[in-house]
This record gives C-alpha cells, sequence and structure tokens, in this order.
C-alpha cells in the first residue's frame, strides 16, 4: 500500500465508484484509495457480451435475496448485486438507457434536488459517453465509456422489431435522444465486441496513476466519525482477515450502491437511531431517512416456445457452442457478442402516463437468467417492467455484523396501482409476441401459458413467477425533506466529509435501466467535490 492516510477513500469499486477515482485523481495532488470488497474482475464470462447469463447466479455476486415479500405469494426473490470489479457494470446486460428528461425534472420540481434538471445532467451524461453512431445534443464522443450499437443481432430480435410495430410502438432508433418511447434496438455498454464496465472504461486506463490506490478483496466494515465528521475507515482484508483502519483527511466517499451505502451508513451509526439501537449498533448520527425510500423494478415475462431453432438456445448445443467460440474470436460476432437483450420498448401502460411507463427486454432465448426457467425447445422471452412504482420499501440491519446481509424489502406491489400496471403492460408484451410477424416463429406461450387471460389469473402467475429488473435505488435519497440523506451536493445531511454518491441517492427511480444513470450521477458528483460547481 502507497500510504495509510488519503485525501479521498471511495468505498465500492462499482459504477460510480470506478468513475470517481477516475475523476478525483486526475489532480495529481489528490491521493485517493478506491476499495472493492469483491474480486478483480477476471472471471472471463464478465468481459463477454453474451456472459451476462452467466452472472446472475453466485459468481460474481453479493448473493442476497428479499426478505418474504407478502404482496408476492411471500417469496423470498433472488437479488443479483454485482460484488466484483466494476460492480454492477460488470454484470448486468449492458443495456445503455438514461430514462426520461421528466425524472430528472421531477428531482428538482418534486424533489428539492436543485441542480439535478435534465438539462443540467445531460452535459455529464455526453461527457461520460464514447458513442460510436450518435455525437449530437443529446450524446457526447471521446468520453470513457463505450457506447455501442449491437455488432449483430439476432434475425428474431429484428421480427420483435417488427412486431411491436404491427401492435402500434413506432420505430425509435434511439432511446436517449428527442423522444423515448417506441421501439428499437438497444445501444449497449460495449466496445469492439466486449462489455465496457466501469472498471474497464473508467479505472484500468489510469491505475498508472501513482496517486491513485485500488484494494480489492476488502471488506469496510465501519465509517469512523469524530465531531460529526468522517474521518476514515474501518476494514477487513478477506485473504487474512487481518482487521484494519485508513484516515481521510478530505471525505469519505460511500459508492456501494442502494444495498450496501445504507447498510454501511447504518453500521457505523448513522441512521435511524431506534433501529439501531434495537440490533446492537450505537448511534452516531439520527438520520431516520437512511434505508427508506427503497425503490425497484420488477419484471413479469411471457416465455414462448418457437418453431424450430430461431433463437440463442440452439447454441446450448456443444457443436454450436463451439463454433459460435470461433466465431467471436474470428470475426468478434455472432451469439458470444450478444448481451442477450438485443431489443427493447417503452410504451403506455395507462393511458394518462406522462411519459412512457412500461419497459420491454426481449430476451433471445429462455431461462437466461438465474431463476427462470429454461425450455427443453427453443424459446424467447419478453420482459416487461412497470417503470415508476408506487411502492417503497426498505434495507434493514439484521444484526451488528458486518458480514451478515441485511434485510432488503422492495415491497413489491405494496401499491395495488403497481399490479394493475403490471398486468396491463403484460398484456402489452403478450399482443407484441402474438402479432402476425411472429406468427411463423412462435408455437405456443408456455408461461404463463393459455389458462391465465383474467386480470387475477396474470396477477397469480405473475406473484409466482416475477422477479427483479436489478434496479434498486432511494435508499440514501438526495433531497431537502427530513428523509433526506444527502443534499444536492451529495453531502450526508448533519456530517462533514462524508457523502454518497451512487444509485442510492435518487429520489425516484429513473424510467429505464439505472447503470447509466448512475455513472451520470458520478460524474457530476465529481465536480461537487473538486468544487466545480
Amino acid at each position: 500500500m502507497k500510504a495509510r492516510t488519503f485525501d479521498y477513500i471511495i468505498v465500492g469499486a462499482g459504477s460510480a465508484g470506478c468513475t470517481l477515482a477516475n475523476r478525483l485523481s486526475a489532480d495529481a495532488n489528490n491521493r485517493v484509495l478506491l476499495i472493492e470488497a469483491g474480486p478483480p474482475d477476471r472471471n472471463p464470462y464478465i468481459h463477454l457480451p453474451v456472459g451476462f447469463a452467466k452472472l446472475t447466479g453466485t459468481a460474481v455476486n453479493w448473493g442476497y435475496s428479499t426478505v418474504p415479500q407478502p404482496n408476492v405469494d411471500g417469496r423470498e426473490m433472488w437479488y443479483p448485486q454485482g460484488r466484483v470489479l466494476g460492480g454492477s457494470s460488470s454484470i448486468n446486460a449492458q443495456v445503455y438507457t438514461r430514462g426520461h428528461p421528466k425524472d430528472y425534472d421531477e428531482w428538482t420540481s418534486a424533489d428539492g434536488c436543485v441542480g439535478w434538471s435534465y438539462k443540467d445532467v445531460l452535459p455529464y451524461f455526453r461527457r461520460a459517453e464514447d458513442n460510436e453512431s450518435f455525437s449530437n445534443e443529446y450524446h457526447g464522443t471521446g468520453g470513457p465509456l463505450g457506447v455501442s450499437d449491437q455488432i449483430s443481432p439476432h434475425p428474431i430480435t429484428k421480427v420483435f422489431l417488427r412486431a411491436a410495430q404491427e401492435v402500434g410502438l413506432p420505430f425509435n432508433p434511439d432511446f436517449n435522444g428527442s423522444r423515448q418511447e417506441g421501439c428499437g434496438l438497444y445501444q449497449v455498454t460495449q466496445r469492439k465486441g466486449r462489455r465496457c464496465s466501469t472498471a474497464v472504461g473508467y479505472l484500468k486506463p489510469v491505475l498508472h496513476r501513482p496517486n491513485l490506490t485500488l484494494l480489492t478483496d476488502v471488506h469496510t466494515t465501519r465509517i469512523l466519525i469524530e465531531h460529526e465528521r468522517a474521518i476514515g475507515i474501518e476494514l477487513v482484508y478477506a485473504s487474512s482477515r487481518q482487521r484494519g483502519s485508513l484516515h481521510a483527511d478530505r471525505e469519505v466517499i460511500v459508492t456501494a450502491g442502494a444495498i450496501g451505502s445504507p447498510k454501511l451508513l447504518m453500521l457505523s451509526g448513522i441512521g435511524p437511531a431506534d433501529e439501531l439501537k434495537a440490533v446492537g449498533v450505537a448511534s452516531t448520527h439520527d438520520l431516520p431517512g437512511v434505508g427508506r425510500n427503497l425503490q425497484d423494478h420488477m419484471d413479469v415475462y411471457a416465455i414462448n416456445e418457437l418453431t424450430g431453432d430461431h433463437s440463442y438456445d440452439k447454441h446450448l448445443k456443444p457443436h454450436k457452442q463451439v463454433w459460435a467460440g470461433i466465431e467471436y474470436l474470428l470475426f468478434r460476432r455472432g451469439p458470444v457478442a450478444s448481451n442477450l437483450a438485443e431489443g427493447g420498448a417503452f410504451w403506455f401502460a395507462d393511458s394518462q402516463a406522462r411519459s412512457p411507463d412500461i419497459q420491454f427486454h426481449f430476451m433471445v432465448g429462455s431461462g437466461l437468467e438465474h431463476g427462470v426457467e429454461k425450455l427443453e425447445n427453443c424459446g424467447v422471452t419478453l420482459n416487461s417492467a412497470f417503470l415508476r412504482p408506487r411502492s417503497r420499501g426498505s434495507v434493514r440491519l439484521r444484526n451488528a455484523d458486518p458480514f451478515t446481509h441485511p434485510l432488503i424489502d422492495p415491497n413489491y406491489w405494496g401499491d395495488p396501482y403497481d399490479r394493475k400496471i403490471s398486468i396491463e403492460g403484460f398484456r402489452i408484451a403478450r399482443r407484441i409476441m402474438a402479432s402476425p410477424s411472429f406468427k411463423p416463429f412462435v408455437l405456443a406461450e408456455r408461461l404463463p401459458g393459455p389458462q391465465a387471460q383474467t386480470d387475477q389469473e396474470i396477477a397469480a402467475y405473475a406473484r409466482k413467477f416475477s422477479k427483479t429488473d436489478y434496479h434498486p435505488v432511494g435508499t440514501c435519497k438526495m433531497g431537502v425533506d427530513e428523509m433526506a440523506v444527502v443534499d444536492p451536493s451529495l453531502r450526508v445531511r448533519g456530517l462533514r466529509g462524508l457523502r454518497v454518491c451512487d444509485a442510492s441517492v435518487m429520489p425516484r427511480l429513473v424510467s429505464s435501466n439505472t447503470n447509466a444513470a448512475t455513472i451520470m450521477i458520478a460524474e457530476k458528483a465529481a465536480d461537487h467535490i473538486l468544487g466545480k460547481v
């Protein structure tokens, strides 16, 4: 290790942490430490786009599950979050979407987050991007994050695009441009046919900087607070189980995600004082909003069996896998270059919605995600997710042991409106799959199957088979009310030298995948920390 004292200690080397490490260490006078609880990103599946199918399990994952969900048949749902260098940007489906401009405008108008409107955050989206196709008022080039078109989308994905248009969804070449609604091919966080996580795009090109230190396989157990100021951290080294502490002269910056960040704050005594006392944690700073306001997208999906080998499922056969590997090695194309969620759409389930409230991910196979049923023959999956849930959940400590998983309660379908719109979104998904373009390719819907027709029957199916869309946010929310954890500069309220800069600060969930928004938050946070805004 280069030093025991740093200017900035960043806890969590995920989407936000790697971004901040790059930006803060650009000034050679800043001594920056980045700490990751998980291992380096050496797992080969991380860097192959198709590897997403192998990464929602336990390999580089925290292994979280929710508490029993009372509105979803009491199920304890699998809850993947990346535990590896790059965090969830190393294990996600690489879909690059930002949400709707009105999402960010509401952060300002409804939540008091001045400086976070769409016009304020758009420059940070553009600064992050190295977009291979677009360079305009919405998109940037030359940034650390590779954003690319699909290299060789599967023919069945193009069938999906025609089918969506047949039921009224217009084609949209850019979900992050002048409008969000419609169907299209997703742009992806890839560069030259390989995943571009924030570890790859932001961190590794600057690891040579002498003022930047990276520690992996190191678990941060507590933030040290003295006189209402964060002065450092306590940690445990995985290899030796040795405990230690490190000092931050300027700031401790928590970037451990919507689950890890509130957990670390609460373990440090920062959170609802009565709750902390009940699990044996002494309160250092009573902040009732820590761990509250959890929001997530829940997927309700339809799986259809195909009439032939029309999806990537055929490549599960050994000889097909060999050919796919050769094609990728020689030409950087084919199944291995696919993120598996090649196409999608944004549309309206509630006719009164201010902007699209349903997102679809078209998966070119069945059983591609942990816990999702695999058909015996070739299939495809269409995921539908309600984008603006009214339900709010929580993250709480189970006990005072830093190695114990927290109690994660997304409170899915806690508000009846969420159930209503989820069902309507699923009906739209079914109409797409039943459209004329799919008729030569679809043999039958297998999940839920024709027996689920009424709202009650669809709801019963969803309670049994729905899953997370991997988009938890909000548990250290930004704002100005009494439940806000950080102010609009992302400083923890009532403490000095401590910020939270990741998806947990979103006051409300964006209407899309969350990785791009998390990177934007870190880009903007860097300017706040460096005094540029």
